[in-house]
């Protein structure tokens, strides 16, 4: 399982999708591509506010005006309307259909976004005189070069805000998540070393758990650098955006492995042996086999999810395919290890260990249903909030999940007493009557 994990780690290196375009777009306005299209898509964005900005640059003037080169922007219901409707409209009707046009006759303009009553989703689309006619003879004309930053109001009124409606605050949550990081590292990094470094029957649970945990640290670490960068020019640094959905990958794996580990030991041995011994952790070819297909499901589809989710600071939504087999995959390792751990809770006659294996129920069941959870919660919210919700829901409650876990197996009335109490090692431990190696 150790070779598993590292291999999981290996390709998730390997096989990463290149960082998130930001909201200061540079590219070329071509008339091939627009007039294929009906319309070159540049992007889209969340404005907000009664000041939003859309600010274009542009070097070749005189190409612009001799294509009379446009901007139309359409709000994003209005747009789908159109898109449904499709055969209904010609090229032009569809571009006259648009809420905002601007002509490109200087190097730079400035387009005001006002008067948007709740946040919306706007797309911007390039099109010129060649866009709608049926021959190509002069649609291969020269590109137009361009630089686009797309602006929302700050605190101040003033459109000097990088971020879209979906994306605010996220850069405040992950300095104040950062910040409880470094916090709780200064006060209890010595003495979780101390308690690692000793051994004890939870030597290699913490091990792994506190792996998790820096992996998560890093995350919002990384987040955090690239959201500074990002809220100065739009861009960020798309290297950090990218390292940061790796380290939550990793850590998503190293804790399905801890969890899968320890539920699977208790449940596969207590289907074939006594009742006497239900703590005894035994590395079968069947739970060994369980472990690494469930492993390895989900680094796929974490990884799949990656490469078609194209929507920037949105790893933790599902809006395709993979997303949703995720949530199904989270759901059916919640239920399944929820029940074997009830079968087990409900013929324990000690109190002290059935405590203990309802604190740990708690745990894996928060950290596995959180974003399923969470994801049918965000329904009930704005299109623009769903995502924010879901990003910082999950990780507030993964987080909860980890402080239960670590609260657990560091209580000296829970773990130690039940260890003790056991004839045989807990999980995943070393029996105090012999050298075995961990089954880890």
């Amino acid at each position: 399982m150790g070779a598993l994990r590292l291999l999981a780690v290996a390709l998730t290196c390997c096989w990463w999708p290149p960082g998130s375009q930001g909201k200061t777009l540079r590219g070329s306005f071509s008339s091939s591509m627009a007039r294929d299209a009906q319309g070159q898509s540049i992007g889209h964005f969340e404005f907000h506010g009664d000041h939003a900005l859309l600010c274009v640059r542009i070097n070749n003037i005189a190409v612009a005006v001799g294509k009379e080169a446009k901007l139309y922007l359409f709000q994003a219901q209005e747009w789908l309307k159109l898109q449904e409707s499709s055969p209904g409209y010609s090229c032009g009707e569809k571009l006259s259909k648009a809420q905002l046009t601007m002509t490109m006759n200087q190097t730079e303009h400035n387009l005001t976004v006002s008067q948007i009553p709740y946040p919306q989703t706007w797309h911007v689309f390039y099109a010129d005189k060649y866009t709608c006619k049926d021959d190509n003879e002069n649609s291969q004309a020269e590109d137009i070069p361009f630089e686009m930053m797309l602006l929302n109001p700050d605190a101040e009124g003033n459109p000097f805000d990088h971020f879209s409606a979906g994306e605010s605050g996220l850069h405040e949550f992950f300095f104040l998540l950062v910040l409880v990081y470094f916090v709780l590292a200064c006060i209890y990094a010595q003495s979780l070393w101390q308690a690692i470094k000793k051994g004890g029957p939870m030597h290699v649970i913490l091990k792994v758990l506190t792996t998790a945990l820096l992996l998560q640290a890093s995350s919002a670490l990384a987040n955090y650098i690239h959201f500074s960068s990002y809220s100065k020019d739009g861009i960020g640094i798309p290297f950090m955006g990218s390292l940061a959905e790796f380290f939550d990958i990793a850590s998503q794996i190293q804790m399905l492995y801890l969890l899968l580990s320890l539920c699977m030991g208790w449940t596969i041995v207590r289907m074939k042996k006594s009742q006497s011994r239900p703590l005894q952790w035994d590395s079968t070819p069947a739970s060994t086999g369980i472990a690494v297909f469930i492993v390895i499901t989900q680094s796929i589809l974490l990884l799949w999810e990656q490469f078609e989710d194209t929507s920037p600071h949105s790893y933790h939504s599902h809006h395709n395919l993979a997303g949703i087999l995720l949530i199904i995959l989270r759901v059916c390792l919640a239920l399944s290890l929820g029940c074997g751990l009830y079968q087990i809770i409900t013929v324990e006659r000690s109190t002290l260990k059935r405590e203990f294996y309802i604190t740990f129920a708690k745990g894996c069941i928060l950290w596995f249903l959180c974003h399923p959870g969470l994801a049918c919660i965000s329904v009930i919210f704005s299109d623009y909030q769903r995502d924010k919700v879901i990003t910082i829901g999950v990780i507030l409650c993964q987080s909860v999940s980890m402080v239960i876990l670590y609260r657990l197996f560091l209580s000296h009335s829970l773990y130690w007493e039940v260890s003790s109490l056991s004839s045989v090692t807990l999980p995943l431990t070393i029996s105090s009557g012999h050298k075995s190696r961990p089954h880890f």
